[in-house]
C-alpha cells in the first residue's frame, strides 16, 4: 500500500475540496432542510453547515441516513474537484 508523503496531506486549517451537493438534491426531489433534518435526526444547523461546504467530517451512520432520505449515492452527495 502505497502513502503519499507528509508534505501532500492536507493542513488540518486548510479548506477541503470535497464539495457538497445537498442543495441540489434537496431541490431535486422537493425537500426542505427541515424535512430533511426529521427523516435523518440531524439538527438543522448540522445539515446547514454540511450543506454550505462548512463540514470537516461526515459519519457513515449520518451518510447512510442522508443517501437512505435523498435516494442516492455517496457520489451524488459529494464530489472532489480537480485542484487547481
Amino acid at each position: 500500500m502505497s502513502r503519499r508523503p507528509a508534505a501532500a496531506l492536507p493542513e488540518e486549517d486548510s479548506p477541503s475540496r470535497v464539495a457538497c451537493h445537498l442543495d441540489r438534491l434537496l431541490e431535486a426531489r422537493g425537500m426542505t432542510l427541515v424535512e430533511l433534518s426529521e427523516r435523518v435526526g440531524v439538527s438543522v444547523v448540522n445539515l446547514s453547515v454540511l450543506k454550505n461546504d462548512r463540514a470537516r467530517a461526515v459519519r457513515f451512520s449520518t451518510l447512510t441516513a442522508l443517501c437512505d432520505a435523498l435516494d442516492c449515492q455517496p457520489g451524488d452527495l459529494f464530489s472532489v474537484p480537480p485542484p487547481g
